[in-house]
């Protein structure tokens, strides 16, 4: 199957660029990072998505992550459509609201409470101020490589020390704000310990992805969310994990219950939407009290917990209540990640695969990839060709070496099998 023929996919990206910075709304759709011109979706089913030309592709981008059970599945588009019949937005609260929160605390070990937003940015944006709030300080510290929306307070860099102050990573960044950020290394447990050490009286909160899912796949080093939930109770720091990516991805209760580490708050997204725009930052009681029009901290929004995201995360998550949906998911990414490290070896390609469960990433490394600079130095080159030949095969990648691929309970054997047929193929061509 070749896929690289897009006339229609070029003029349309030809006429976007004239009206839309960059011819996108999201900046890596754009393709910058391995060129060429985007692919255009028309319409996904399963884990199929077909372009405006007609090509058809096996899906590992899956609207990078909300699409746990493939495009359109009946149940979530039945879902949509009666809610959307019923009324598309009020302002005023629903029973499906309610229902979806239900089923978060149910499912995530921790969670008290829980307040729906619109997105992931506004629930990592929401979950700081509440933890600025309850601890009365201003800085808090994130980590190289994860990824927590666009709010300003997060688009920083590291400095140039392991303890050096944030700078601003994007103009119309204030360098106040962003020297109220504080930069680690993720994986790095004695780096977080010295940061504690010179500056845990002034930290609000940590953040951390769990498990890093936007610098590809990179789990946690064993005892690095544990030493973080000690540091953080010893010096009175509200720790919040950004699942956004992995919450109800890499197990019914995230990674809180996968890896049995538990934070003060958790922000979610994607899976719980279904497919539609959707967010949520939940915690413990004490904390979520203090949220308005409980507490004075202050976050609103017209379309939060709207009918049709709330019926179609509703849908979602009760067709993944049946445990053996993430034993599909885990066992479909280990068979291609077992494919791929044969067809790698086979080839004489070093090449090393985070997985976590349906979350995937390879990287052209011959040492595991543990943190930022792994991921930086791998050959991202070599990574850019194996993007075109797994394209022109009918397989579609996120178009980054930094972005993760996954897999959907509606990848079967046939399109898994295409996956590591495709993967050799383009191992062997970038040796």
């Amino acid at each position: 199957m070749t896929a690289s023929r897009r006339p229609k996919s070029d003029a349309l990206f030809d006429a976007a660029q004239k009206i839309v910075p960059g011819g996108v709304n999201s900046p890596v759709r754009a393709w910058k990072a391995v060129g060429g011109t985007p692919v255009h979706a028309h319409s996904g089913a399963g884990c199929w998505l077909t372009d405006v030309d007609g090509n058809r592709y096996v899906d590992l981008v899956m609207s990078y992550g909300p699409l746990i059970l493939g495009h359109a599945p009946a149940r979530t588009t039945a879902a949509i459509v009666e809610a959307a019949a019923g009324g598309t937005t009020f302002g005023a609260p629903t029973e499906r609201e309610l229902r979806l929160a239900e089923r978060i605390v149910e499912y995530v070990p921790g969670v008290d409470r829980v307040r729906l937003v619109n997105s992931g940015t506004e629930a990592t944006m929401s979950a700081l101020r509440l933890a600025r709030a309850a601890t009365g300080r201003d800085a808090f510290l994130k980590f190289n490589g994860c990824y927590h929306g666009h709010g300003d307070s997060f688009l920083v860099k590291a400095g140039s020390g392991a303890l050096t102050l944030g700078e601003p990573d994007s103009p119309g960044v204030p360098k106040a704000l962003a020297e109220l950020t504080l930069v680690a290394e993720y994986n790095d447990t004695d780096e977080v310990r010295r940061v504690f050490a010179e500056h845990g009286d002034r930290l609000a909160a940590v953040f951390v992805e769990p498990i890093a899912g936007n610098m590809g796949t990179v789990n946690p080093a064993p005892g690095f969310l544990e030493a973080l939930r000690e540091l953080c109770d010893a010096h009175g720091v509200v720790l919040v994990f950004d699942e956004v990516m992995t919450g109800f991805r890499v197990a019914r209760g995230g990674a809180i219950e996968r890896l049995g580490v538990v934070p003060d708050l958790v922000t979610l997204g994607k899976v719980i939407g279904g497919g539609l725009p959707i967010g949520a930052y939940a915690g413990k009681d004490e904390l979520m009290r203090q949220i308005a029009p409980l507490g004075k901290v202050y976050q609103a929004g017209t379309l939060s917990g709207n009918p049709l995201a709330t019926a179609a995360g509703l849908a979602t998550l009760e067709a993944l209540e049946d445990r053996g949906a993430y034993e599909c998911l885990e066992d479909a990414g280990a068979f291609v990640q077992a494919g791929l490290e044969d067809a790698a070896r086979a080839a004489g390609v070093p090449l090393f695969v985070g997985r976590c469960g349906s979350m995937i990433c390879p990287y052209f490394a011959a040492e595991p990839v543990t943190r930022f600079d792994d991921v930086m130095a791998s050959d991202r080159e070599r990574w850019v060709r194996f993007f075109h030949v797994m394209l022109d095969e009918g397989v579609l990648l996120p178009p980054s070496p930094f972005e993760a691929w996954f897999l959907s309970t509606a990848h079967d054997t046939e399109a898994l099998e295409h996956i590591v047929r495709a993967g050799a193929k383009a191992l062997q061509s970038v040796a």
